[in-house]
């Protein structure tokens, strides 16, 4: 059954043995979850429940949400609630950078919803945003995990300029299921923003979820599509429904597959892959900087 043949709300089987998780643990993640805790401190890591949050704060990694957790699209994978965003909130820059040097985070990524209600798409917010956690803690580095802000690519150069030391920005799926899966966006689009990043001269990076319907071959053709514009890193990881109301898992990718699409994306000349039923988009984040 396809995406277009699946019905949301359809229960899928159940999770095979792969997709369970060991509990957090670590010196180094307690700490990290004392000082979120302490200073109410927001990351994606502990919102969206991240299987590798353990793994990551273990090594120092984080991921922050910016613009807010209201988004102006409604894809069909994805929980962050759709809906009218509040007001964009001038001191945000300030506050991810301070929560990057409270946390001790020697690697951050950032991401953020759509805003596509801002005559900018949120690329002001943006800029100031990797400015100020660069001022403030020189020593770290950082991945931004990008919107495709509508194509308006003057607002794509504003954040372009501020230079991230990755830029990432997620094909999500295959062209055919792209419609179904990112209503609002366009896969030719999301190339061309990861092009004009790669010519300005940055470290580029992208990822697709497995088990929406997609065949071996297309996940290949996606390859050849990314590697065609230049982009260095590659994310591939399981799709797990979010709630009933999104789209139905069609397929629990066996581990064996993964491993194999890592040898096939590395022998595209990907610097890196990430390729398995638990990689979400910043997993292993800070080795994909060097």
């Amino acid at each position: 059954m396809s995406v277009e043949d699946g019905v949301a709300g359809v229960r899928p089987a159940r999770r095979p043995e792969w997709l369970r998780v060991k509990l957090p643990t670590g010196e180094n993640y307690r700490k990290v979850r004392s000082i979120v805790s302490e200073h109410k401190l927001h990351t994606i890591c502990q919102s969206g429940n991240c299987p590798n949050m353990g793994e990551c704060w273990g090594e120092g990694t984080a991921t922050f949400m910016i613009l807010g957790n209201v988004c102006t699209r409604s894809c069909g994978f994805c929980a962050v609630a759709t809906g009218r965003p509040e007001p964009v909130d001038p001191f945000e820059p300030a506050r991810v950078a301070r929560s990057v040097e409270l946390m001790g985070v020697k690697h951050c990524v950032i991401t953020s919803v759509d805003r596509d209600d801002l005559e900018d798409g949120g690329a002001d917010t943006w800029a100031r945003t990797i400015r100020a956690v660069r001022r403030r803690c020189p020593g770290s580095t950082m991945e931004t995990l990008i919107p495709d802000f509508k194509g308006r690519w003057q607002d794509l150069a504003v954040v372009l300029e501020a230079a991230p030391d990755v830029l990432s920005h997620n094909l999500e799926t295959v062209r055919r299921l792209s419609k179904q899966v990112r209503v609002q966006a366009r896969y030719d689009r999301s190339l061309e923003v990861l092009m004009r990043a790669k010519r300005a001269g940055l470290r580029t990076k992208s990822g697709i979820m497995l088990g929406l319907g997609e065949t071996d071959q297309e996940v290949l053709e996606t390859m050849d599509d990314l590697r065609a514009v230049g982009t260095d890193v590659m994310t591939i990881g399981q799709y797990l429904q979010p709630t009933k109301d999104h789209l139905s898992v069609q397929e629990f990718v066996h581990p064996d597959r993964f491993a194999r699409f890592r040898e096939e994306g590395l022998a595209r000349g990907f610097r890196f892959v990430e390729s398995g039923p638990l990689v979400r988009s910043s997993y292993h984040a800070e080795r994909h900087v060097g």
